[in-house]
């Protein structure tokens, strides 16, 4: 019954008819599929989505991305509320290390090397499936990272009961020394994929990195490293290739605690108290300063 919705769904939206379906894993916020059609090809669909919009924000932050003729993006095809249907790109393995992840690095940095005006994006999106705040358009990262991200996701736990007194002092304390955290680099606002982690990247044919599942907003492009290392990093020479390419600017490494920290409220948002002692012990390391 499913397939037969999902058939549906492709025949309208594409023209083509759905031979055989099978569940693709690694999502948690929709169900994913990978659709064999009538005329031999392959397409990639989700459905489910949990919030009307979902699916069209992705697709409008995939063709962003793709702009930037960086890296691989899959191809949006149709985008609805109902449905969000890509390119299918066929995965390789095993990955070749070294250089899958020194073709990575270099390629991530060519996208960091795309550029807007402002910091934000035009429209709000999704970071997992929590609200992201990208169109009150600020010149300033600092403004802009305290306000859009980090304020966003604190008043969010307070909402849901996960602020008591200690983090609210600890966060307090966070506002006040700010300015003194992130430098006056000049950077221009860079565009992000948003939420680069492991599972949010795909090994192609012969090496070839792609992304997948963005939060895109232009942003300060440390920002971006910092989701890949909250779980432990990439290997080494993803970041070595990554810093050949387009260096990065002294300290960076530190101001990484920082821009994880938005990541590690979300993770506190969306799923519970168990996040609760990195986020307090991270801003505690940050306070320290």
């Amino acid at each position: 019954m499913f397939q037969q919705a999902i058939n549906k769904i492709i025949r309208r939206k594409i023209g083509k008819e759905v031979l055989s379906l099978s569940s693709v894993g690694g999502g948690s916020i929709s169900s994913a599929y990978k659709a064999y059609l009538s005329d031999g090809s392959f397409i990639f669909i989700k459905v489910s989505p949990q919030f009307p919009d979902m699916f069209v924000k992705e697709a409008n932050g995939l063709r962003e991305l793709e702009k930037a003729n960086a890296i691989k993006i899959p191809a949006v095809l149709d985008a609805s509320e109902e449905a969000l249907i890509l390119e299918y790109v066929p995965v390789s393995h095993p990955v070749n290390t070294k250089n899958f992840f020194e073709n990575f690095g270099r390629q991530f940095a060519a996208l960091h090397r795309c550029t807007a005006s402002s910091f934000g994006f035009y429209e709000d999106n999704y970071i997992g499936s929590t609200p992201q705040k990208n169109t009150e358009r600020l010149t300033s990262w600092k403004e802009f990272f305290f306000i859009q991200r980090l304020e966003f996701q604190f008043r969010l736990a307070e909402h849901n009961g996960y602020v008591d007194s200690s983090l609210f002092s600890l966060f307090n304390n966070l506002g006040k020394i700010i300015d003194g955290l992130i430098p006056n680099d000049s950077e221009p606002p860079t565009l992000l994929h948003g939420d680069l982690w492991s599972g949010n990247f795909l090994s192609l044919k012969h090496g070839q990195p792609a992304i997948i599942d963005p939060a895109v907003y232009y942003g300060h492009r440390e920002a971006d490293l910092a989701m890949t290392l909250l779980f432990g990093g990439f290997d080494t020479s993803f970041y070595d290739a990554y810093n050949e390419a387009y260096p990065l600017n002294k300290g960076w490494k530190f101001r990484m605690e920082l821009y994880k920290l938005y990541h590690l409220f979300n993770h506190l948002n969306l799923f519970g108290d168990g996040y609760y002692r990195h986020v307090a012990e991270t801003m505690k390391q940050l306070n320290r300063v």
